[in-house]
């Protein structure tokens, strides 16, 4: 493996004996497969102090310290003390846990596991750290203790989820992270899988909890944190995106909990997901759509795309470079791309003669917007526009997209969708599915419109 990615271990057990042997040929296995950095996650007193040591020693380690539900029966008031010192003098420690509850094993009173993982998490909004939660076979108990506690106030991660796609939604409602270890590469878990495929990547994070739960193709044997490339593999696999665009979006994720590596910098114009290239022209819209992240943030599957200025014909192609190698070239970015018709025009004039397929992004309102026909401007320039139609009457439309042009904007957008066959050779209308849309009128509208239809997951919007 080659380090042409970058992850990051969001939880592993690295100081215990089974590392002894081979530390540091494991921390350059780690590197090799591209693991920028490692949480090293403390399990009782003892780990903890060892997991401190580790950090201070080693650049690339973090550290988070407590005390698992096992050993919940043992936990005294020293206990908590020791902890809020590692916590406060140590400033690579960057989380309480693993805390939590586990209802399988049963190692400690439940009440005192109960009892335990309440003062954790108070603690935790003393020193406002985030939390790393321990759950099996307590889900329903874990939530309640967290909304009770007000966990949200500091946030977190559930560890190694094992939950429903129902609990998934409802942590990362609370603000909390979902992590996905090695166990998502076994053939037999395809309610990890089902949790991963519904849940926005921005709200997801990796780890190899090694040296448990090593994945396929290590199944059985040791595991360790260059094996999170294998989970970050089968993420990729799931989400439909390529392993950089996991490593690259999980590891922004891990530094905005943790304040773990960096995050970008840079405005992006040119900026690729899987294998294509999105060009990011402007920030304007035509609408405000209640579902954009752009209100949020304006971090796009971990490319930053709040532009200072609208970029010119020079700057955009300087971004893309060399094209050869992508599938496409996508004018997408944060804001409407047909609000710059002379620019579109003018790149894909430049990017045609070399074979470059081209598509357009937009909300169909570009013939509102300029009071004509665009669209014969485009023909033989644009081989895929991408239509968002976003709902099957003006209602709907107006409600969810805030459009200035009032029921005139769902006109247009099926107008233009109407008029886009004569002219660009692949016409897609979208919607996203977001609660309580019937999303099969939707389909049925563009179909009678004689167009293909997708559906955007709400969960991958932005």
């Amino acid at each position: 493996m080659t380090a042409d990615v970058t992850l990051i271990d969001s939880h592993a057990h690295i100081y215990g004996k089974e590392f002894h042997v081979d530390f540091a040929e494991m921390l350059q296995r780690a590197v090799e497969a591209g693991v920028s950095h490692i949480i090293t996650v403390g399990a009782d007193l003892e780990s903890s102090r060892q997991a401190c040591d580790l950090a201070t020693s080693y650049e690339q380690i973090h550290c988070a310290v407590g005390i698992h539900p096992h050993d919940a029966d043992r936990v005294t008031d020293k206990c908590y003390e020791v902890v809020r010192e590692l916590a406060t003098k140590n400033p690579k420690v960057v989380a309480i846990g693993e805390i939590g509850l586990d209802f399988y094993r049963d190692r400690s009173p439940r009440d005192a596991q109960e009892s335990v993982f309440r003062r954790f998490i108070r603690l935790a909004r003393e020193l406002s750290l985030p939390i790393i939660v321990h759950d099996r076979d307590a889900h329903d108990r874990v939530m309640t203790i967290l909304r009770e506690e007000k966990a949200e106030e500091v946030g977190g991660v559930l560890h190694c989820f094992s939950g429903d796609l129902a609990m998934a939604r409802e942590c990362v409602e609370m603000g909390f992270y979902i992590s996905i270890p090695g166990t998502v590469t076994y053939p037999s878990n395809d309610s990890l899988r089902e949790v991963v495929r519904g849940i926005k990547i921005e709200h997801l994070l990796l780890e190899t909890d090694c040296p448990y739960l090593a994945p396929v193709p290590r199944r059985g044997k040791r595991n360790e944190p260059a094996h999170v490339r294998f989970a970050a593999e089968k993420v990729a696999e799931v989400k439909g995106l390529s392993l950089e665009d996991v490593g690259r979006i999980t590891s922004l994720n891990t530094h905005r909990l943790f304040g773990i590596g960096t995050a970008p910098q840079k405005t992006r114009i040119a900026y690729r997901i899987r294998n294509s290239l999105y060009l990011n022209i402007t920030n304007r819209c035509s609408n405000r759509c209640s579902f954009c992240a752009k209100f949020d943030d304006f971090t796009v599957k971990g490319h930053y795309l709040h532009l200072e200025h609208e970029p010119d014909f020079t700057e955009v192609m300087a971004a893309i470079g060399d094209p050869a190698g992508y599938d496409e070239v996508v004018f997408c970015g944060y804001g409407e791309p047909l609000l710059r018709l002379d620019l579109i025009k003018d790149v894909a004039t430049a990017l045609k003669p070399k074979g470059v397929r081209i598509r357009i992004n937009t909300d169909g309102q570009g013939n509102l917007v300029y009071g004509r026909n665009i669209l014969p401007e485009l023909a033989g320039l644009i081989d895929t526009v991408s239509v968002s139609l976003n709902a099957a009457d003006a209602d709907t439309y107006t409600l969810l997209c805030n459009t200035p042009f009032g029921s005139a904007g769902f006109n247009g957008v099926c107008s233009f969708l109407s008029e886009a066959k004569r002219y660009i050779p692949h016409v897609v209308a979208t919607a996203v599915t977001v609660p309580g849309l019937d999303i099969s009128k939707v389909q049925q509208l563009a179909e009678s419109i004689g167009v293909e239809f997708r559906a955007r997951e709400y969960a991958e919007v932005g």
